[in-house]
């Protein structure tokens, strides 16, 4: 028996973490990947819950070492995903879901076929940037370069099999629990994990 891998990417300002926070908080069985990552802390974050933050030194060791199943860099920062503790957890059973732009997914893709994917869009390029400058932590130049950005990912959307739009957060939430739960029904998976009731019902 083996869990699914699921990946969440969209564009930076499209509420990606929040929305998968509410989501990974009503539903069982799924936990966050914790990536490594260059960049600094931002306040409020805590080491080995949203990122595992490192020098530019240890992180590059680690890519040498062939630690990551992805990594890219981001506005200067690097990022990358532990691939043995993702293959252990998906061989227990757990549903594993990675936070990860379009080029990471692109490079787990490869690794692991089966997995799930979803974008994630804003209602409109306006809302972006409005949610952009709410964050009160970028100068106008910044946002400027993030909006363009934004563009750039959304043009890789049709890459992924689920599209959200995150508009209303409660309904977004029912949206991303329910590519969850209808993963988990897929027949393959099904038939592992219910075979002794499927023998007695066939028999």
């Amino acid at each position: 028996m083996s869990g699914n891998l699921f990946i969440v990417s969209a564009p930076s300002g499209a509420g990606k973490t929040s929305l998968v926070n509410a989501m990974l908080a009503c539903t069982a069985n799924i936990d966050l990947s914790v990536s490594y990552t260059t960049r600094a802390p931002r306040p409020g974050e805590t080491d080995g819950k949203e990122y595992h933050f490192v020098s530019r030194e240890t992180f590059l060791a680690m890519a040498k070492h062939g630690d990551f199943m992805e990594s890219a860099e981001v506005y200067g920062n690097l990022y990358g995903t532990s691939q043995s503790w993702i293959q252990a957890e998906i061989a227990s059973g757990r549903d594993i879901l990675l936070e990860i732009d379009w080029q990471g997914a692109a490079q787990v893709r490869r690794i692991f076929p089966d997995c799930i994917s979803i974008f994630i869009l804003p209602p409109s390029l306006a809302a972006l940037e409005l949610r952009l400058k709410g964050r009160n932590q970028d100068s106008a130049a910044v946002i400027e370069q993030r909006l363009q950005a934004a563009r750039d990912d959304i043009a890789h959307v049709a890459e992924f099999d689920y599209v959200i739009i995150n508009d209303k957060l409660d309904e977004a939430v029912q949206q991303l629990k329910a590519i969850v739960v209808a993963a988990g029904l897929r027949r393959d998976g099904q038939l592992a994990r219910q075979q002794d009731l499927i023998n007695q019902l066939h028999n």
